[in-house]
Protein backbone atom coordinates (compact mmCIF):
# COMPACT_ATOMS: atom_id res chain seq x y z
CA UNK A 1 0.00 0.00 0.00
CA UNK A 2 2.80 2.41 0.98
CA UNK A 3 4.67 1.58 -2.23
CA UNK A 4 1.58 2.32 -4.35
CA UNK A 5 1.00 5.61 -2.49
CA UNK A 6 4.64 6.68 -2.99
CA UNK A 7 4.60 5.75 -6.69
CA UNK A 8 1.27 7.54 -7.20
CA UNK A 9 2.59 10.62 -5.38
CA UNK A 10 5.52 10.86 -7.78
CA UNK A 11 3.10 10.80 -10.75
CA UNK A 12 0.91 13.47 -9.11
CA UNK A 13 3.86 15.82 -8.59
CA UNK A 14 5.90 15.11 -11.73
CA UNK A 15 3.08 14.69 -14.24
CA UNK A 16 0.22 16.61 -12.65
CA UNK A 17 -1.98 13.50 -12.60
CA UNK A 18 -5.19 13.23 -10.58
CA UNK A 19 -5.04 10.91 -7.56
CA UNK A 20 -7.34 8.20 -8.97
CA UNK A 21 -5.49 7.90 -12.27
CA UNK A 22 -2.10 8.04 -10.51
CA UNK A 23 -3.06 5.16 -8.16
CA UNK A 24 -4.18 2.99 -11.09
CA UNK A 25 -1.02 3.77 -13.08
CA UNK A 26 1.13 3.03 -10.00
CA UNK A 27 -0.49 -0.41 -9.62
CA UNK A 28 0.25 -1.14 -13.30
CA UNK A 29 3.83 0.22 -13.09
CA UNK A 30 4.56 -1.92 -10.02
CA UNK A 31 3.29 -5.01 -11.87
CA UNK A 32 0.54 -5.65 -9.30
CA UNK A 33 -2.81 -7.32 -10.06
CA UNK A 34 -5.53 -4.92 -11.24
CA UNK A 35 -7.71 -5.72 -8.22
CA UNK A 36 -5.01 -4.69 -5.73
CA UNK A 37 -6.43 -2.59 -2.86
CA UNK A 38 -5.58 1.07 -3.36
CA UNK A 39 -4.33 3.53 -0.76
CA UNK A 40 -6.71 6.32 0.32
CA UNK A 41 -6.35 9.84 -1.07
CA UNK A 42 -5.11 10.93 2.37
CA UNK A 43 -2.30 8.36 2.20
CA UNK A 44 -1.34 9.58 -1.27
CA UNK A 45 -1.49 13.21 -0.13
CA UNK A 46 0.88 12.44 2.78
CA UNK A 47 3.33 10.98 0.25
CA UNK A 48 2.85 13.97 -2.08
CA UNK A 49 3.79 16.32 0.77
CA UNK A 50 6.89 14.21 1.52
CA UNK A 51 7.90 14.13 -2.15
CA UNK A 52 7.51 17.92 -2.46
CA UNK A 53 9.55 18.41 0.73
CA UNK A 54 12.34 16.20 -0.63
CA UNK A 55 12.48 17.20 -4.28
CA UNK A 56 10.58 20.47 -4.87
CA UNK A 57 11.01 22.56 -1.73
CA UNK A 58 12.92 25.25 -3.68
CA UNK A 59 10.26 25.80 -6.36
CA UNK A 60 6.90 24.58 -5.02
CA UNK A 61 6.05 27.41 -2.58
CA UNK A 62 6.39 30.04 -5.35
CA UNK A 63 4.40 27.90 -7.81
CA UNK A 64 1.66 27.36 -5.23
CA UNK A 65 1.51 31.10 -4.46
CA UNK A 66 1.20 31.89 -8.20
CA UNK A 67 -1.63 29.37 -8.61
CA UNK A 68 -3.46 30.69 -5.55
CA UNK A 69 -3.14 34.27 -6.84
CA UNK A 70 -4.50 33.12 -10.20
CA UNK A 71 -7.35 31.25 -8.49
CA UNK A 72 -8.26 34.46 -6.61
CA UNK A 73 -8.43 36.33 -9.91
CA UNK A 74 -11.02 33.83 -11.13
CA UNK A 75 -12.88 33.82 -7.82
CA UNK A 76 -13.21 37.60 -8.00
CA UNK A 77 -14.33 37.34 -11.62
CA UNK A 78 -16.99 34.76 -10.72
CA UNK A 79 -17.96 36.10 -7.29
CA UNK A 80 -21.69 36.09 -8.20
CA UNK A 81 -21.55 32.27 -8.18
CA UNK A 82 -20.12 31.85 -4.65
CA UNK A 83 -16.81 30.27 -5.80
CA UNK A 84 -14.94 27.94 -3.47
CA UNK A 85 -11.45 26.65 -4.24
CA UNK A 86 -10.75 22.94 -3.77
CA UNK A 87 -8.10 20.44 -4.84
CA UNK A 88 -4.32 20.71 -4.56
CA UNK A 89 -4.25 24.51 -4.87
CA UNK A 90 -6.46 24.80 -1.76
CA UNK A 91 -4.70 22.01 0.16
CA UNK A 92 -1.23 23.39 -0.53
CA UNK A 93 0.20 20.49 -2.54
CA UNK A 94 -0.03 22.11 -5.99
CA UNK A 95 2.87 22.59 -8.39
CA UNK A 96 2.94 24.38 -11.76
CA UNK A 97 1.45 21.22 -13.33
CA UNK A 98 -1.66 21.37 -11.13
CA UNK A 99 -5.02 22.62 -12.39
CA UNK A 100 -7.31 24.98 -10.49
CA UNK A 101 -10.66 23.56 -9.32
CA UNK A 102 -13.38 26.04 -8.41
CA UNK A 103 -16.73 24.86 -7.13
CA UNK A 104 -19.54 27.28 -7.92
CA UNK A 105 -22.87 27.31 -6.10
CA UNK A 106 -25.48 28.72 -8.47
CA UNK A 107 -29.20 29.47 -8.52
CA UNK A 108 -29.23 28.55 -12.20
CA UNK A 109 -26.69 26.08 -13.58
CA UNK A 110 -26.64 27.77 -17.01
CA UNK A 111 -25.83 31.23 -15.61
CA UNK A 112 -22.11 30.42 -15.37
CA UNK A 113 -22.00 29.44 -19.04
CA UNK A 114 -23.73 32.72 -19.95
CA UNK A 115 -21.12 34.61 -17.88
CA UNK A 116 -18.24 32.85 -19.67
CA UNK A 117 -19.80 33.54 -23.08
CA UNK A 118 -20.17 37.21 -22.11
CA UNK A 119 -16.43 37.21 -21.27
CA UNK A 120 -15.75 35.79 -24.77
CA UNK A 121 -14.21 32.67 -23.26
CA UNK A 122 -14.34 29.24 -24.88
CA UNK A 123 -14.72 26.20 -22.65
CA UNK A 124 -15.44 22.47 -22.73
CA UNK A 125 -18.30 20.87 -20.82
CA UNK A 126 -17.98 17.46 -19.16
CA UNK A 127 -19.59 15.58 -16.30
CA UNK A 128 -17.51 14.70 -13.24
CA UNK A 129 -18.17 13.16 -9.85
CA UNK A 130 -19.17 15.76 -7.25
CA UNK A 131 -18.21 15.81 -3.59
CA UNK A 132 -21.21 13.62 -2.66
CA UNK A 133 -20.51 11.19 -5.52
CA UNK A 134 -23.22 12.77 -7.68
CA UNK A 135 -22.74 13.82 -11.33
CA UNK A 136 -22.00 17.54 -11.75
CA UNK A 137 -21.22 19.64 -14.82
CA UNK A 138 -17.65 20.86 -15.19
CA UNK A 139 -16.73 23.79 -17.43
CA UNK A 140 -13.03 23.57 -18.32
CA UNK A 141 -10.92 26.29 -19.88
CA UNK A 142 -7.31 27.40 -20.24
CA UNK A 143 -6.17 30.61 -18.58
CA UNK A 144 -2.76 32.24 -19.00
CA UNK A 145 -0.97 32.66 -15.68
CA UNK A 146 1.55 35.49 -16.11
CA UNK A 147 3.53 34.58 -12.99
CA UNK A 148 4.18 31.05 -14.28
CA UNK A 149 4.35 32.13 -17.93
CA UNK A 150 2.00 29.39 -19.11
CA UNK A 151 -1.59 28.29 -19.50
CA UNK A 152 -3.28 26.72 -16.49
CA UNK A 153 -6.34 24.48 -16.61
CA UNK A 154 -9.27 26.03 -14.73
CA UNK A 155 -12.24 23.76 -13.99
CA UNK A 156 -15.54 25.19 -12.80
CA UNK A 157 -17.73 22.60 -11.09
CA UNK A 158 -21.38 23.62 -11.01
CA UNK A 159 -23.44 22.87 -7.89
CA UNK A 160 -26.86 23.98 -6.68
CA UNK A 161 -26.84 26.98 -4.41
CA UNK A 162 -28.02 24.91 -1.40
CA UNK A 163 -25.10 22.45 -1.70
CA UNK A 164 -22.78 25.05 -0.15
CA UNK A 165 -24.12 24.18 3.31
CA UNK A 166 -22.63 20.67 3.31
CA UNK A 167 -19.52 21.76 1.43
CA UNK A 168 -17.70 23.28 4.37
CA UNK A 169 -17.86 20.44 6.89
CA UNK A 170 -14.35 19.59 8.16
CA UNK A 171 -12.89 16.10 7.68
CA UNK A 172 -11.63 13.75 10.41
CA UNK A 173 -8.43 15.83 10.73
CA UNK A 174 -10.42 19.06 11.08
CA UNK A 175 -9.51 20.31 7.60
CA UNK A 176 -12.02 21.75 5.15
CA UNK A 177 -11.88 20.45 1.59
CA UNK A 178 -12.56 23.89 0.09
CA UNK A 179 -12.67 27.56 0.92
CA UNK A 180 -14.03 30.86 -0.41
CA UNK A 181 -11.95 33.89 -1.44
CA UNK A 182 -11.78 35.22 2.12
CA UNK A 183 -10.52 31.85 3.44
CA UNK A 184 -7.97 31.64 0.61
CA UNK A 185 -6.64 35.15 1.32
CA UNK A 186 -6.24 34.17 4.98
CA UNK A 187 -4.36 31.00 3.97
CA UNK A 188 -2.04 33.02 1.71
CA UNK A 189 -1.46 35.54 4.49
CA UNK A 190 -0.53 32.72 6.90
CA UNK A 191 1.87 31.23 4.31
CA UNK A 192 3.53 34.61 3.83
CA UNK A 193 3.99 35.07 7.59
CA UNK A 194 5.41 31.56 7.84
CA UNK A 195 7.92 32.33 5.05
CA UNK A 196 8.91 35.63 6.67
CA UNK A 197 9.70 33.85 9.94
CA UNK A 198 11.93 31.25 8.32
Amino acid sequence: MQEIAASAARLVVEEGMEYGAAKRRAVHALGLPQRTALPSNDQVEDQVREYIELFCSETQPQELAALRTHALLWMDRLQDFRPHLGGAVWRGTATRLSDIYLQLFCDDSKSTEVALINMNLSYDVSTVKGFHGEAVDALSLHSFCAELGEDIGVHLLIYDRDDVRGALKPDAKGRTARGDAKALRKLMCNDKEHEDHE
